[in-house]
């Protein structure tokens, strides 16, 4: 009988582990078991990485979901998120993903959550010495009606090639990314081709170091920069104008300004359904290009990773990224960043 009774007790213990109802986990561990874990997009630029690390940390430590980061270029990783197999996508730049990003939408693959940041300021920039002089350096002004992009027509000379000294240089991007075609256009639409090289760098890290090496020996410098960049935050530099921006006419040549480019916070349809309460979050999440490049400026002068910015930023900005959740899960992340030294 004493061991009829023990069958019948380890089975009913069985079946209510089965049921959940009895177990030697809390509670809290249970509902983290029954979390599935949210995927982020990674594709490889420093401003994606750390806006990643920032969601991923409040996520896990808020939020107590698990997270994992899928790497990839713009457009596997975007792809995937299309599909389902990522979830989140933290820094999508519509000017650079327009057709895509628009096609997902229509066909109810993506959900557009928000904002998390706007730059208008993208386009050809000299630094501001070159135009303004800087009397503490006893620089004089070089090209004081310097305003235009049109006006480098008068400075070929200034920004000489010294590859090919008969013609200026202008610096673009990289070969590869969607914007070097956009930059080699403009050249040939605004007849600067006829006055400037095009140069084709490496990397965009190729690029800062020909800026940072002209602020260091006062060297004149023309070429491509945006925001949110590091540089942008860091260095004097002003934007050449251009005609103001019209859809027509920068369809059919670039011939104009570029128009305002959002980043979006763009999830997969699926994610308000897999986790109602992270859709939420990330409604709330919202920076700007000066915010995150002064995040950039951080890790760069301090010769820190992606993450280790992202971690500087929770523990500096409470005042902003408190705004993107209830006072509760603010007390859990503000938990967790005093165990962590940076």
């Amino acid at each position: 009988m004493r061991n009829k009774w023990r069958y019948v007790w380890s089975f009913m213990i069985l079946l209510l582990i089965g049921l959940g109802v009895y177990s030697n986990l809390s509670d809290g561990e249970i509902n983290n078991a029954e979390k599935q874990v949210i995927t982020i997009a990674d594709g490889g630029w420093d401003s994606m990485q750390v806006h990643n690390f920032i969601a991923a940390f409040i996520i896990e430590n808020g939020y107590e979901y698990p997270v994992s980061f899928v790497n990839g270029s713009s457009i596997a990783t975007f792809a995937g998120l299309r599909t389902g197999e990522i979830d989140v996508y933290m820094e999508l730049w519509y000017n650079n993903m327009e057709e895509p990003y628009l096609e997902a939408l229509e066909a109810g693959e993506i959900i557009e959550l928000s904002t998390n940041m706007v730059t208008d300021d993208q386009g050809f920039y000299v630094p501001s010495f070159v135009i303004e002089g800087d009397p503490e350096s006893g620089i004089e002004p070089m090209a004081p009606d310097l305003e235009t992009v049109e006006d480098l027509k008068k400075y070929s000379e200034l920004f000489q090639d010294p590859e090919d000294p008969s013609k200026g240089v202008i610096i673009g991007a990289p070969s590869g990314t969607v914007i070097h075609d956009v930059l080699e256009e403009k050249v040939h639409t605004y007849e600067l081709d006829e006055s400037f090289n095009y140069f084709t760098p490496g990397s965009a890290g190729a690029v800062t170091a020909s800026i940072a090496r002209a602020f260091k020996n006062h060297e004149a410098w023309v070429g491509y920069q945006w925001s949110p960049t590091w540089a942008m935050a860091k260095y004097d530099l002003t934007l050449l104008k251009e005609p103001p921006y019209d859809e027509a006419t920068f369809n059919e040549d670039f011939g104009t300004a570029f128009p305002e480019n959002p980043a979006y916070i763009a999830t997969n349809v699926e994610l308000p359904e897999k986790a109602p309460i992270i859709a939420e979050f990330l409604s709330n999440y919202e920076t700007s290009s000066k915010i995150t490049g002064d995040i950039l400026l951080y890790m760069e002068e301090n010769d820190k990773t992606p993450k280790e910015a992202a971690l500087w930023f929770l523990k500096n900005e409470e005042a902003i990224w408190s705004e993107w959740m209830t006072g509760e899960i603010t007390e859990k992340v503000k938990a967790a960043l005093e165990t962590i030294d940076l």
